[in-house]
């Protein structure tokens, strides 16, 4: 099972590709579809992640999709699951296993993520449903006084018995740890609570006996605050980034998976692309992404099926300027050739 995992891992974050988000819970997909005017039902969700799972040649630069509950029971219009569509195109499937955040009592302005109970026979669940992965994303805020060690620590203690939960019943576990950007931070802020989360991360894990070679890290980039007055360059955020993952994920970590926390769509490509042109580096630096991945595909679907091939072109694009930005061979001029 250890061999199995870590070759999983390691598929995930080969060179070139990337993770597709598609966790949205109901909430965050609601939101989405509100915005460009479709009704966020059960079929309409369903013909969304479809056009997304069948655009061709997406494996070329998708690795693996992280799906929701909902998603992950789904099937194709012609009656595939989306898990053995995936599979069917050499993409592994995942799922989201956390169930939200929950204020912490005595801790205004801070949250840690649930799911913990009953998590084990969930997990026996997906894996039979054909995950071969998991993800868990905790919240760290950024405000007055806030985060607290004991925060980032609840976080970090959570993540762990997931991770250990995951490895245990034959699935890789992808920790997501996310200072957000909302705020007026400044970089040298993020930076300072993105080294504290990380490290105080990766002892939990190492005190529950991760295998880290068997697992994934999701985190933020380092970033100023969206609303800090002073905004800096990719080349800044890239380097404040890999200086943060030096200095606090061990090199057995086979891969550093970003996920893209509202940065526009080509802002995370050229940041991910800074990155890898800096390396080499101890683990593959790749993405996964949500929006920054789906919104062009997004706004054109519409809920049409007459805007399906242009979707599945954009979405295709924005995939393939990804797997350029894992080479270090990404370049803004390239953004031409998005499909008219």
């Amino acid at each position: 099972m250890d061999y199995d995992l870590e070759a999983i891992a390691q598929t995930l974050v080969k060179e070139g590709k990337g993770i597709l988000a598609a966790d949205e819970s109901f909430g965050t997909i609601k939101k989405r579809f509100d915005k460009i005017g479709v009704e966020s039902t059960e079929e309409n969700r369903r013909r969304y992640r479809e056009m997304l799972f069948t655009t061709p040649a997406m494996e070329e630069y998708i690795s693996g999709v992280i799906l929701f509950d909902e998603t992950i029971r789904q099937s194709s219009q012609g009656g595939t699951s989306f898990a053995e569509l995936l599979r069917s195109k050499g993409v592994i499937p995942g799922i989201k296993v956390d169930q939200g955040k929950m204020a912490i009592p005595y801790f205004p302005g801070e949250q840690v993520t649930i799911g913990l109970d009953g998590l084990q026979e969930r997990l026996r669940e997906y894996h039979a449903l054909g995950a071969r992965f998991t993800k868990w994303r905790a919240v760290i805020n950024i405000g007055e006084n806030i985060p607290s060690h004991y925060a980032i620590l609840a976080n970090a203690h959570a993540l762990a018995r997931m991770a250990a939960l995951s490895q245990q019943e034959g699935l890789v576990p992808i920790v997501e740890p996310e200072v957000l950007m909302d705020g007026d931070h400044s970089i040298e802020m993020c930076e300072a609570v993105t080294g504290e989360t990380l490290i105080t991360l990766y002892q939990e894990l190492h005190e529950a006996r991760i295998k880290l070679e068997a697992s994934l890290l999701k985190p933020n980039m380092v970033l100023p605050g969206k609303d800090c007055p002073h905004q800096v360059s990719d080349e800044q955020i890239a380097a404040a980034t890999v200086r943060t993952l030096k200095r606090a994920v061990p090199a057995a970590v086979p891969g550093v998976v970003f996920l893209s926390g509202g940065m526009a769509a080509e802002a995370a490509t050229a940041r991910l692309n800074a990155m890898n042109q800096m390396g080499p580096h101890p683990w593959q630096l790749s993405f996964s992404y949500g929006r920054a991945l789906q919104g062009p595909s997004l706004e054109a679907w519409r809920g049409s099926n007459a805007n399906v091939p242009m979707s599945q072109n954009l979405f295709y694009h924005r995939a393939h300027m990804n797997g350029l930005a894992r080479r270090g061979e990404y370049k803004q001029e390239l953004e031409a050739e998005t499909a008219a």
